[in-house]
C-alpha cells in the first residue's frame, strides 16, 4: 500500500481510510495518472473517457472545468480549450479505493464532449454474440455532428484519439 502523496493530495491511509474516511487521497497509476468519465448532469449520459494526471486533478476541482492529461499530446488539457466545449463540472466523485474519477459534467459551447463533433465520445455500439470479433460492424447510436470539426481545429493538429 502506498502512502504517499501524489501531488497536492494527502497521503494514502488505510484501506479502512481510503474507503470510508472522509480524505481525499486519489490513487495514481505508475504513469501519475488516473482514469476520469464524464456524463452528462442533467441525463446521466457517459460524454468521454480520458485520464488525468495530479495537476490536471487539482486544476479542475480548482476552476470547475474539466482538464485532463492527453497520452498522446503528452501534456494537460482544459477540455474545449480550442473548440469552445468546456466541460462545466457540477460533481466531481471518486469510487471506493479513489483511483477512478467521475465527473457529472454540463457542456459549453455547441454542446459536444467529442472531437468529432458529436455529444459524447461513445457514439458508436459494437454488437454482441457469437461470431468473428474481427469482422464486427460497429452502427452509428450518437446522431449527426453538433460542430463541425475541420472548421473548429482548422490549420491545428487533429486533437489525439487516445487522451
Amino acid at each position: 500500500m502506498s502512502t504517499t502523496a501524489s501531488g497536492p493530495f494527502a497521503e494514502r491511509g488505510s484501506p479502512l481510510d481510503i474507503e470510508e474516511g472522509a480524505t481525499f487521497a486519489p490513487k495514481f497509476d505508475e504513469a501519475g495518472l488516473l482514469a476520469a468519465v464524464a456524463t452528462d448532469a442533467d441525463t446521466g449520459d457517459v460524454l468521454m473517457f480520458a485520464w488525468m494526471d495530479a495537476e490536471a486533478l487539482a486544476r479542475t476541482i480548482e476552476t470547475g472545468h474539466a482538464h485532463f492529461f492527453s497520452r498522446s499530446r503528452g501534456r494537460q488539457w482544459k477540455k474545449g480549450e480550442e473548440s469552445g466545449n468546456v466541460l462545466e463540472v457540477v460533481e466531481l466523485r471518486t469510487d471506493c479505493d479513489q483511483d477512478a474519477i467521475w465527473l457529472k459534467v454540463r457542456v459549453a459551447g455547441a454542446g459536444a464532449a467529442c472531437h468529432t463533433g458529436r455529444k459524447s465520445c461513445f457514439y458508436r455500439a459494437v454488437p454482441l454474440g457469437p461470431g468473428n470479433p474481427a469482422g464486427l460492424t460497429m452502427r452509428s447510436v450518437g446522431g449527426a455532428a453538433l460542430f463541425d470539426p475541420a472548421a473548429v481545429y482548422a490549420g491545428k493538429p487533429k486533437p489525439g484519439s487516445t487522451p
